[in-house]
């Protein structure tokens, strides 16, 4: 059976490019390359947008070049990955605010008229979220719920992407040994395209 290459568009939602996030990130890209998968990579500290909605969906603010980017990677990709670390058991603001921005009617979804049902416009695509926490998974699952719940259902399943979820934790006291352990399992995951 023939390999099928897959188009894979790489999110970073840390806002430092030195973050354990990056270093995961650029080595799963490296295990898809390896792999002659097509591979696009993004760090959301490196670009230009307001993460903030002004005035709610009230008026639609005008997307910056960099939003416009990122919208079309993610047409031109069959398969997304999102990186980014766990903070007060939600995602990060920059993150956030990407999505508030730019997913948007008439790109990753449409309301029929009657208000109940839904076009999925990204319908077709996978997608994997990869979490970091320094904190015990199971602490923060019974205790605060699914930290990777809104980005994999209320966003990504609700516009057609069919989703997964790995949690790397806990990170605060891992040893360089556990981390480049990580690393090498994530090199298999750019591979695989998990």
């Amino acid at each position: 059976m023939e390999k099928q290459i897959k188009k894979i568009f790489i999110i970073v939602g840390h806002s430092d490019k030195k973050s354990f996030n990056q270093k995961l990130a650029e080595t799963y890209a490296v295990g898809a390359r390896e792999n002659f998968h097509e591979v696009r990579i993004v760090n959301l500290g490196e670009i230009n947008f307001d993460p903030i909605l002004h005035k709610g969906y009230k008026e639609i603010q005008e997307l910056e070049p960099d939003l416009k980017m990122i919208q079309e990677n993610i047409k031109w990709c069959k398969h997304l990955v999102v990186f980014y670390p766990v903070w007060w058991s939600s995602m990060p603001t920059l993150l956030k605010g990407m999505f508030d921005r730019m997913w948007l009617p008439g790109f990753a979804y449409n309301f029929h008229k009657n208000g109940i049902f839904w076009d999925r416009l990204l319908k077709g695509r996978t997608a994997t979220i990869f979490t970091t926490s320094d904190s015990n998974q199971m602490f923060l699952k019974f205790i605060f719920g699914d930290s990777a719940k809104t980005i994999s259902r209320a966003i990504l399943w609700f516009s057609g992407f069919k989703t997964k979820v790995k949690r790397i934790y806990p990170l605060k006291d891992a040893t360089s040994k556990e981390k480049e352990q990580w690393l090498n399992k994530m090199k298999k995951f750019g591979a695989e395209v998990y």
